[in-house]
């Protein structure tokens, strides 16, 4: 009997996401004991925790800084290959120093249109958003004269420091031969740092106050809100190392942006679930709804103590999955790229567990097939705008794997070895191979 071939090695370690976790929860932990901390230290202000929307910024330092350290010092992703990096190249300072402007030239260019676009977008100053404003706005100078330096280093050490942005200055510039296909790979990617940079930041506060406030002593008898305020911690992962991977794309990380989704179907999938285009979480869109008259799964099972506390578990199980999915990639997370290739952790299981686990929470917490109201119509039209959701998931699921098999051996070894081996994906698999005419793959992403 033969063996099944090997997993495909990830490009991201485990202990990346968890060193940044525990970064995160040393920090949680501080912000919560704030009060004994400052009078231990004698640091005058108020003796209350710490649970401002600075306090929840700062959280950023404390996950980032474990995950680059272990990334350095560990992994040591610097001397990959793929970084475009040779650390032994000693090229002097004026062989690269044309190149270096150019391509100063045309990051300032980029970040300017992006702040011109947050002018624009009347949703930017209102609400969640105008703290995102508030940060941006605050690191946009150290960001300028960051670059110059990096920029300059950097170029003298790149295999090819002609990139991306440096044929987007070129084309500003008009005194370089530059390449239409690298100028849209360059804005592909800053579109997505931009657009989902900015949600990221806006969405730190709230989650942050909630967990740092919590007692969890004063509910640890109660499954509802026992469960509720862990999904919270949950997600506060999520965001938390999500944000850190938009921020850190970085070439000496490893965790430079190879690619944006070339696909608009990709973007049209990813964007209908993301405010401008839906505001707060899918079921709040007007187009989109499947709350109307709906009560969540505490209400429908509040006559069964075993019930909730099984509900409730099963609720922050699904949730765990998806915070895993999130910080298994470490420093690489974002929407709509190719960063390298994962494949530990949920990966290991399903090519899609961030996607499957939220769907289920949604079906599950929600119940849209039970409405307040006994109204058959607002049933069905609930239990129907769920699955149109959950079909967006999927095609989005689709559009990734469409971008990334493009981009990627790698990618395309553990997408076979995923269908053979990962057991949801091969139940999925085989599932659709079933159900279509001559066995052909219906649902390779689950």
């Amino acid at each position: 009997m033969s063996s099944a071939p090997p997993r495909p090695q990830s490009d991201v370690s485990a202990g990346v996401g968890l060193v940044g976790v525990a970064g995160l929860f040393c920090w949680v932990a501080i912000c919560r004991n704030w009060a004994s901390v400052a009078e231990a230290l004698g640091i005058p202000g108020p003796r209350m925790p710490l649970s401002g929307p600075n306090a929840a910024v700062m959280t950023l330092l404390f996950t980032a800084l474990p995950m680059i350290a272990w990334s350095l010092l560990v992994d040591k992703v610097h001397r990959r290959p793929s970084t475009g990096i040779d650390w032994s190249l000693r090229r002097p300072r004026r062989e690269t120093l044309d190149v270096s402007i150019t391509k100063l030239a045309g990051y300032w260019a980029t970040w300017a249109a992006i702040g011109f676009f947050y002018c624009l977008g009347r949703w930017y100053w209102d609400g969640q958003y105008l703290f995102a404003m508030e940060v941006i706005g605050t690191f946009a100078v150290p960001m300028f004269a960051f670059s110059i330096p990096y920029v300059l280093w950097l170029d003298r050490k790149l295999v090819e420091p002609r990139d991306s942005a440096w044929h987007f200055g070129a084309m500003l510039v008009g005194s370089q031969a530059w390449e239409r296909e690298h100028v849209a790979r360059h804005w592909r990617a800053w579109i997505i740092k931009g657009f989902f940079g900015a949600f990221m930041i806006s969405i730190l506060p709230p989650g942050f106050a909630t967990v740092v406030n919590a007692d969890f002593g004063a509910i640890a008898h109660d499954p509802v809100r026992l469960a509720q305020i862990l999904i919270e911690t949950l997600f506060l992962i999520d965001v938390q190392i999500g944000t850190v991977g938009y921020l850190l794309t970085f070439r000496p990380l490893d965790a430079h942006i190879r690619s944006g989704n070339p696909l608009l179907a990709g973007w049209v999938a990813a964007l209908m679930c993301y405010p401008p285009f839906v505001w707060g979480t899918m079921g709040r869109a007007d187009v989109l709804g499947y709350q109307a008259a709906t009560a969540d799964w505490s209400h429908w099972l509040a006559g069964s103590t075993p019930l909730l506390w099984a509900w409730g578990a099963l609720l922050v199980f699904l949730t765990g999955v998806y915070a895993w999915a999130t910080f298994a990639f470490g420093i690489r997370f974002s929407n709509l790229t190719y960063r390298g290739v994962l494949t530990h952790g949920p990966y290991r299981y399903t090519r899609h567990p961030a996607y499957l686990s939220k769907n289920l929470f949604w079906w599950c917490s929600t119940m849209p097939f039970l409405v307040t109201n006994g109204s058959l119509t607002d049933m069905v039209r609930n239990t129907a705008m769920l699955g149109v959701v959950s079909a967006i998931y999927y095609w989005r699921a689709r559009t990734e794997e469409a971008h990334l098999l493009a981009e990627d051996a790698k990618y395309r070894a553990y997408h076979a070895w995923m269908a053979r081996n990962a057991p949801i994906t091969r139940t999925m698999v085989a599932i659709g191979q079933a159900l279509r005419p001559g066995g052909r793959d219906l649902a390779p992403a689950e």
